[in-house]
């Protein structure tokens, strides 16, 4: 495990930032702007489906220690139409007192569309971290996208009973909030009880703007595959949300995969192109 933070809340960790602007050219979106600081890249865009820019987010540490700050920053120009993951989870390991910050922006200009599919953030016991998410879109923008979150370690019965963990999910339009989450835990409180996480080690939200009625049902067909975990879809205005509490982050990403492929022809008139690093 990495050993790089100091004591205190302030740590001595990597910084890290990564600031990507995507155009529209002819035939397809390019990525016009690829800056980094730290240890935080992109290799090549990719196009296994045509005008659709494939991007996967490096971290090659593969870890996150408390004082370590990493920063995203993603503009999607207009009409452009983009599809962002990353080839593995995110680890957030155990601190003795630096926090650790995550923080990403994603701008979203007319008639843009960008799929957001980062794969899951592992929260270890005794972490400390700071994660927040905000989009901010147009009135004709589309965003697809997931957020999963592992709090301990369920395979190996670790919970998440020490360390403190704050996130945030901020979605706007044209500066008006279609969606503000946060999700505060301390040391264990607020993990179990009907009005916390019912116990649940696993959580994960998935938004899709543009969305109608008609979808719905079908969507809610969709059974997880675990037994006794909570599953359920809502539409907020064009803004759908469906939200996971269970036990496996792979069950997770099962489920959110299937609903977007029922989802994403509706929405942006393409077929489910699945990122050829989920096969590795």
């Amino acid at each position: 495990m990495p050993q790089r933070e100091t004591q205190g809340n302030i740590g001595s960790g990597w910084s890290a930032r990564l600031k990507l602007g995507y155009k529209y050219r002819p035939e397809r979106t390019v990525l016009a702007q690829n800056k980094h600081h730290g240890p935080l890249m992109v290799q090549r865009p990719l196009y296994p489906e045509g005008e659709v820019c494939h991007t996967y987010i490096l971290h090659p540490p593969g870890g996150v220690v408390g004082g370590d700050q990493l920063e995203i920053d993603i503009h999607a120009g207009k009409e452009t139409d983009i599809l962002i993951t990353t080839p593995g989870a995110t680890k957030f390991y155990r601190s003795t007192g630096a926090t650790a910050i995550q923080n990403q922006h994603i701008k979203v200009d007319e008639g843009a569309t960008v799929e957001w599919f980062p794969q899951e953030n592992i929260i270890f016991p005794g972490a400390e971290a700071e994660i927040s998410t905000t989009f901010d879109t147009g009135s004709s923008s589309t965003l697809i996208g997931w957020e999963i979150l592992c709090l301990g370690l369920p395979v190996n019965n670790q919970v998440f009973d020490k360390g403190k963990l704050a996130t945030s999910l901020i979605i706007r339009r044209k500066g008006i909030p279609l969606l503000t989450e946060r999700l505060r835990l301390q040391d264990g409180k607020g993990l179990l009880g009907s009005a916390g996480l019912r116990g649940y080690p696993v959580i994960a939200t998935f938004v899709a703007t543009g969305c109608t009625n008609n979808i719905l049902s079908t969507l809610r067909e969709l059974s997880p595959h675990e037994k006794n975990v909570l599953y359920g879809v809502t539409l907020l205005n064009d803004m759908l949300v469906a939200r996971y509490l269970g036990y496996s982050t792979f069950a997770a990403r099962d489920l959110f995969i299937n609903i977007w492929r029922l989802l994403r022809p509706d929405v942006t008139g393409r077929p489910a192109c699945l990122p050829r690093i989920w096969a590795t």
